[in-house]
């Protein structure tokens, strides 16, 4: 299998679509890679790639 660079918003959209509201549109625009593709990812490897991509953009937000 190939990887595959997908939006977060396939992987949000494909596992837990009733979460898009709560994503600002630049985290849902995050280019992930996946080893083997959406096709085969499951879904507790989706929402460890969701919290860690959350955590990410938590993590460059500017501190007010």
């Amino acid at each position: 299998m190939e990887m595959e660079t997908v939006r977060l918003s396939q992987i949000v959209m494909k596992w837990f679509p009733e979460m898009i509201p709560f994503f600002r549109q630049n985290e849902l625009n995050s280019m992930i890679v996946l080893r083997d593709g959406l096709n085969i990812l499951e879904q507790e490897d989706a929402l460890e790639i969701i919290q860690y991509s959350l955590c990410e953009h938590q993590s460059q937000a500017p501190l007010h």
